[in-house]
């Protein structure tokens, strides 16, 4: 549905959430590539390093905790899922800081601060509250899979959408040794959404755009919510923005800063 113009709906006053300490600068889940590659050009892949321990990841939790993270399915998944598996070799020693990586393509994965807000709010709606989990949820931008791994822990359906082939082939190799059975990977244009299996009671995005796309808005089950970065009303940049979906319509929350990847229409 890329170009078609989205559903009138009644809009909250935008109301900006308190900031936490982790999130007065603006969150940059993608951090300029070329500065990524260049770390990567200095360093060699270590060995002897543990990152298969639990220690490692719940290390990687409690200084999230320190920062702000507060919702504790969000952060069983974080110590759960194994970060270091979807970095690059070059950049493992890096896996469990708070950074993000190349993944090739011009796209990173996401800094665990950012993933983690973002799930976070996605948790923090009333039906999702009232049900103890994100319930169906679509992600658009699978990336390298490993926010779609975590969603997996706290959904009972997961389907990710990756407009980029290889990157889609990717995310299902590295995903395929976790055996998530309630992920399924498609390859497709993310701004269409995916019908076949909405409505969805949440729906994250890891790009941005001037607006919402309509099929997101339709797609969004009553009583569910988006989660996705969108240019902010000044136009100096982007803002998370939160949509809920009640019966008499759309509700959204303008959220902190945030810098994602452009979103994109048709798939490459």
């Amino acid at each position: 549905m890329s170009g078609s113009r989205p559903p009138k709906f009644p809009v909250a006053l935008d109301r900006v959430a308190p900031v936490t300490k982790a999130a007065r600068e603006t969150l940059r889940p993608q951090r300029p590539v070329h500065e990524a590659a260049r770390d990567a050009l200095r360093r060699t892949t270590p060995s002897g390093l543990g990152l298969d321990s639990a220690g490692v990841r719940a290390r990687m939790v409690a200084r999230l905790r320190t920062e702000g993270l507060r919702h504790e399915a969000v952060l069983a998944a974080l110590a759960a899922v194994p970060r270091h598996h979807f970095v690059d070799s070059a950049l493992i020693s890096q896996a469990y800081e708070d950074t993000a990586l190349p993944i090739g393509l011009g796209q990173t994965i996401s800094k665990p601060s950012v993933v983690g807000r973002m799930i976070e709010l996605l948790h923090d709606a009333p039906a999702a509250r009232a049900r103890g989990g994100l319930g169906r949820v679509l992600e658009i931008g699978t990336g390298c899979g490993y926010q779609a791994a975590l969603l997996s822990h706290m959904a009972t359906q997961v389907v990710s959408l990756e407009r980029l082939k290889p990157l889609h082939d990717k995310a299902r190799e590295l995903l395929a040794p976790l055996r998530r059975h309630n992920l399924r990977l498609v390859y497709g244009d993310g701004r269409t959404g995916h019908a076949p299996n909405a409505p969805y009671d949440s729906i994250i995005a890891a790009a941005g755009g001037d607006d919402l796309p309509a099929a997101w808005l339709e797609q969004l089950a009553v009583g569910g919510r988006l989660v996705a970065p969108m240019k902010s009303a000044d136009g100096r940049g982007q803002v998370l923005m939160v949509v809920d979906r009640t019966e008499g319509g759309y509700t959204r929350h303008v959220h902190e800063a945030v810098h994602f990847v452009p979103l994109k229409s048709g798939v490459a």
